[in-house]
């Protein structure tokens, strides 16, 4: 009974995340297969559906994404993301810095305790930071909805920008059928083995950055072709939505009531400051304004991603910029946390 209880919510999910994912796509927004899964995931999240994406599937999707980036990768463009090598770490440095007085202002008005509040705010993946901040004694729920909620936030809020600064024509489809078999199975070979390595080296996100930087590798400089057919790569997207938006349930809605107005405070303040620092990035570098928001959106690699592909931003440095801040904010996240659980007022919760 429970069987087809589920099968029939998966149906009805499918259905609405089709329906507004059609929505979406005729009002020309990028990632419409992202956000529509996700955002009627989300309601069948709070809902209280109880499904929830298996980790294999997510991890799955994460490779198919990673190898999607690692196909726009050419020779030139690493080229050019070598020659803006300071230009990078400085756009990273300084969304990690503003994700860090937002959690240390968080704690100083007792909105959080210290370490939830350091690792809710962190800019870098929203698993990884779920899965150590339960290691430095920090409520992952918490974390776990701070980190979500802001992924969520950056994924319309990006989107939006990306409708708004993208021609409005929709590019043409590919034709069925013109996916080489070939390719398609070096393409998946490269995504498992690229995860094999990056696993084995303890790699944070390692299903997503294994394949992207294998591939990148491989395909810049002229090894072997990277392609995906349509059907996998929408999948792959509806996959991360619906991973994303059923981690929200009603039980952590009402935990957290009281601290959602700081939380949205936080990722709107956290939001802002990467854009105001990405309007300075265009006055530095010959760079648009979409590629610059989306390089310094503090948002899911995966996510950021996606919408990147599907826009007319420079896909190599937003990942550049991403990728580098993912390791920064991991290697970083502890020592942050320390220090703004130290801020904490007298009296106020440690953790």
């Amino acid at each position: 009974m429970q069987f087809f209880r589920s099968l029939g919510l998966w149906v009805a999910l499918v259905a609405a995340s089709g329906a507004l994912a059609y929505g979406l796509t005729l009002g020309h927004f990028p990632a419409a297969l992202l956000l529509g899964p996700m955002l009627a995931a989300i309601a069948f999240g709070v809902g209280g559906a109880g499904l929830g994406v298996p980790k294999t599937g997510f991890l799955a999707a994460q490779a198919m994404i990673g190898c999607l980036v690692a196909k726009a990768v050419t020779a030139e463009i690493v080229a050019t993301i070598t020659e803006d090598g300071w230009i990078i770490l400085a756009v990273v440095l300084v969304t990690v810095v503003a994700g860090a007085v937002v959690g240390w202002t968080l704690t100083r008005l007792r909105i959080l305790p210290g370490t939830t509040a350091a690792w809710g705010s962190s800019p870098g993946g929203a698993a990884a930071m779920v899965a150590m901040s339960e290691e430095y004694g920090a409520d992952p729920r918490l974390v776990a909805f701070m980190q979500y909620v802001r992924v969520v936030v950056v994924v319309l809020s990006a989107s939006a920008v990306a409708r708004l600064l993208t021609d409005v024509a929709a590019p043409a489809a590919p034709a069925a059928g013109t996916t080489p078999p070939l390719t398609v199975l070096v393409t998946l070979t490269v995504a498992a083995v690229g995860f094999a390595l990056a696993h084995l080296l303890r790699l944070p996100a390692a299903a997503l950055i294994g394949p992207m930087l294998l591939g990148s590798a491989l395909h810049a400089a002229g090894l072997v072709g990277m392609a995906l057919p349509i059907p996998l790569l929408d999948l792959a997207y509806a996959t991360i939505g619906w991973y994303v938006g059923l981690r929200f349930r009603r039980e952590t809605l009402r935990e957290t009531v009281t601290a959602l107005p700081g939380i949205l405070i936080a990722t709107v303040a956290v939001i802002a400051l990467c854009a105001v620092w990405a309007y300075g990035l265009t006055q530095i570098l010959p760079i648009d304004f979409l590629t610059a928001y989306l390089a310094t959106s503090p948002g899911g690699l995966d996510s950021v991603a996606i919408i990147a592909v599907g826009s007319k931003a420079d896909v190599s440095f937003v990942l550049a910029v991403q990728t580098l801040r993912l390791f920064v904010v991991l290697i970083t996240g502890p020592l942050l946390a320390k220090w703004i659980a130290k801020g904490a007022p007298a009296g106020a919760p440690k953790a």
